[in-house]
C-alpha cells in the first residue's frame, strides 16, 4: 500500500510542506524557557496591616484568612509569614497542573467570605490575590548621577512613571518596588505632649481621618420642583490634604472655651516616604529597584523583550541624570543555554550528514536525509505547542538525540532502493523504490512502533520529575512518528527523483572522495 505513494509525489511533498509550515509557527508561537515548569500554581495572598506587629498581624488575620482557605479545591499545603512592617503573604500551593485562573478565583471566593471579619485598617488598604511564578523575571534600578535626585525621587518617578506602563505589558505579573519609598505624610507623634494633653493614638488617627478626606459637600439652592430657583450653589473645600502645614493644623482636641489642641502640639509632621526600613544604590549612587515576576504559561525572553522595549521607549522623556540599569535579567542566562544546545544540534546535523554521505558514497542519496531530517525535527514543535510545553532545554536536549534516531528511517529506504539497483541494473529509480517500499512499509511502520514505545511508558511519571520526562518522552516521540511518516511518503518520491541507477557502483560526485570511499568500503566490507 505505501508504495503507491510514488503514484502521488506532490501529495508526499504538500505534506512535509504542511509540517514544516505549522512547525515554524508553533516556534513563533511557543514560550521559551530555560526549564519546563516544573513548579506547582501558587497563589500568593498579600496582606497590609500598616502599625501592627508580626503577633498582631498573625492573630487578628493571618489565622482567620488561612482557616478560611484551607481545604480550597486542588490545594496541596500552603505557608504564611508577617513582618513587624505591617505586611504578611500567605502562598497557597496547588497540585501540578492546576489551572492559574481557577486557583485565583478558589481562593477569592474563601477571602472574601472573611474579609468583613478582618480589621477595618486591614479592609481598607486590601487583601491582594495574585498568581506569578514565585522566580524572578527582571531587577531593574533606576538610578541617577546627580546629587539633585535622591531615592524618594527616584522611587515615586518610577512608581507613577514607570510601573504603570510596565504592569501593562502583557506577561507581568507583578511589577514592585524594593523597599516602599513613596512620598507620604510622616507623623512622628511625641508620646509627653500626649500623655499632657490627654490624647491618644487612635484620636490622632480618626482626627486626621476626618478631617483630611475627600467627600462631596452638596449643593445650595437646589430646587424642588415647586418654584423656580435663580440660582445654585455647588459647595467646594479643600478636600485631602497634601501641605505638611495643612496636617499640622488639623484639630485634634477642643473644648467650649476655645481652647484647641493642634496636631503640631503633640507631633512632627514632614513629607517623607512611606517607609525606611529598606534602602538601595547602585555602586553608592541613589536607586530605585524594581523587581517583575511574570504570570505562569508566559514567554519570559518575549516578555523580557517588550519590558526594555517599554523602558526605552519611557526613557526619553527622563530628566537629565536618570539613567537605567538591568542588574539582573533571566533571558541572559536563557539565551546562552538555549544557544549551547543549538550548536549541540547544528554539530549533530553536520555528523550525521557527514556520516552518511561516507557509507553511502553519493550525494544524491545524502541529500535525501539532509532534507529529511529537519522535517522531522521541526514538525516535532507543532505536538509540543498541542500539548502546552515550551521551548526549554529538555525538548531540545530531546531533539538532540532524535537527530540519530530519525535519520535511520531516511537511510533504511535508500539503502534498500540502492540495493535494489545493485542487485538488478536494469531498473530504474521509480521501479526500485517501488519495489524497496513494498518490501518496508511494513517494517518501518512496526519499528516506530516498537521505538515509541519505549518512550510514552515515561509520560505518565508523576510527581515534578515527571515534568522533565514528560517533555522528553513527548518531544521524542513526536519526532520518531514524524520522521515515519516522511519515510513512507516524502522520501520514496525523493529517491525516485534524485537518485541514479549508476550499475551496481556507488560514484562520489567529488573526485578527491572517490579513492576515500573506495577504500572506506573496502576496509568496511572485510569487517
Amino acid at each position: 500500500m505505501f508504495s503507491n505513494i510514488l503514484k502521488r509525489p506532490v501529495l508526499g511533498i504538500v505534506v512535509s510542506v504542511l509540517i514544516v509550515f505549522l512547525g515554524y509557527l508553533s516556534i513563533a508561537q511557543l514560550p521559551v524557557s530555560q526549564f519546563p515548569q516544573i513548579a506547582p500554581t501558587v497563589v500568593n495572598v498579600f496582606i497590609f496591616f500598616p502599625g501592627a506587629s508580626a503577633d498582631v498581624l498573625t492573630k487578628s488575620t493571618l489565622v482567620p484568612l488561612e482557616a478560611a482557605i484551607n481545604g480550597v479545591p486542588g490545594m496541596r499545603y500552603m505557608t504564611s509569614d508577617a513582618t513587624s512592617a505591617g505586611e504578611a503573604t500567605i502562598a497557597v500551593v496547588f497540585e501540578p497542573g492546576t489551572d492559574p485562573n481557577q486557583a485565583v478565583v478558589s481562593v477569592k471566593i474563601r477571602v472574601d467570605k472573611m474579609l468583613s471579619s478582618l480589621p477595618p485598617l486591614v479592609q481598607r488598604e486590601g487583601v491582594i490575590l495574585m498568581p506569578l511564578q514565585p522566580s524572578m523575571l527582571m531587577y531593574v534600578n533606576l538610578f541617577s548621577d546627580s546629587r539633585s535626585f535622591d531615592e524618594n525621587y527616584l522611587c515615586n518617578y518610577a512608581y507613577t512613571k514607570l510601573i504603570p506602563e510596565i504592569q501593562r505589558i502583557p506577561g507581568v505579573a507583578n511589577a514592585t518596588l524594593l523597599g516602599s519609598r513613596r512620598y507620604s505624610m510622616r507623623v512622628w507623634l511625641k508620646p509627653d505632649r500626649m500623655r499632657a494633653y490627654d490624647i491618644s493614638s487612635e484620636e490622632v488617627v480618626d482626627a486626621i481621618k476626618d478631617q483630611s478626606i475627600i467627600v462631596r459637600p452638596g449643593q445650595l439652592g437646589v430646587s424642588s420642583g415647586k418654584a423656580a430657583q435663580s440660582s445654585v450653589y455647588v459647595l467646594s473645600y479643600v478636600g485631602r490634604y497634601d501641605d505638611p502645614e495643612q496636617y499640622r493644623n488639623i484639630i485634634i482636641k477642643s473644648s467650649g472655651f476655645g481652647e484647641m489642641v493642634k496636631l503640631k502640639d503633640i507631633a512632627d509632621v514632614e513629607l517623607g516616604s512611606e517607609f525606611y526600613d529598606i534602602y538601595t544604590n547602585l555602586d553608592g549612587k541613589a536607586s530605585a529597584s524594581l523587581v517583575l515576576k511574570q504570570t505562569p504559561n508566559s514567554n519570559g525572553r518575549e516578555v523580557i523583550k517588550e519590558v526594555k522595549e517599554k523602558i526605552k521607549e519611557l526613557s526619553k522623556a527622563f530628566p537629565d541624570g536618570i539613567h537605567v540599569d538591568y542588574a539582573y535579567d533571566v533571558s541572559r542566562f536563557l539565551d546562552a543555554s538555549i544557544e549551547q544546545v543549538i550548536d549541540t544540534i547544528r554539530d549533530a546535523f553536520i555528523l550525521v550528514t557527514l556520516v552518511v554521505f561516507v557509507f553511502l558514497g553519493d550525494w544524491r542519496s545524502t541529500v535525501i536525509p539532509v532534507i529529511a531530517v529537519p522535517i522531522s525535527l521541526i514538525g516535532a514543535f507543532l505536538v509540543l505547542a498541542m500539548f502546552g510545553m515550551s521551548i526549554n532545554l529538555i525538548t531540545l536536549f530531546a531533539l538532540v538525540l532524535a537527530i540519530g534516531i530519525v535519520v535511520d528511517d531516511a537511510i533504511v529506504v535508500i539503502e534498500a532502493v540502492h540495493s535494489n539497483m545493485e542487485k538488478d541494473p536494469s531498473l530504474t529509480p521509480y521501479a526500485a523504490t517501488q519495489k524497496a517500499m513494498g518490501e518496508l512499509g511494513g517494517a518501518i511502520v512496526a519499528i516506530t512502533l516498537v521505538m515509541i514505545s519505549v518512550f510514552v511508558p515515561i509520560a505518565f511519571i508523576p510527581g515534578p520529575v515527571g515534568v522533565f520526562y514528560r517533555q522528553f518522552s513527548i518531544t521524542m516521540s513526536s519526532a520518531i512518528i514524524i520522521s515515519a511518516l516522511v519515510a513512507l511518503t516524502l522520501t520514496p518520491v525523493l529517491c525516485a527523483m534524485f537518485l541514479k541507477n549508476h550499475g551496481g557502483h556507488k560514484p562520489s560526485s567529488f573526485n578527491v572522495f572517490q579513492r576515500f570511499i573506495g577504500l572506506f568500503n573496502a576496509v568496511f566490507e572485510v569487517f
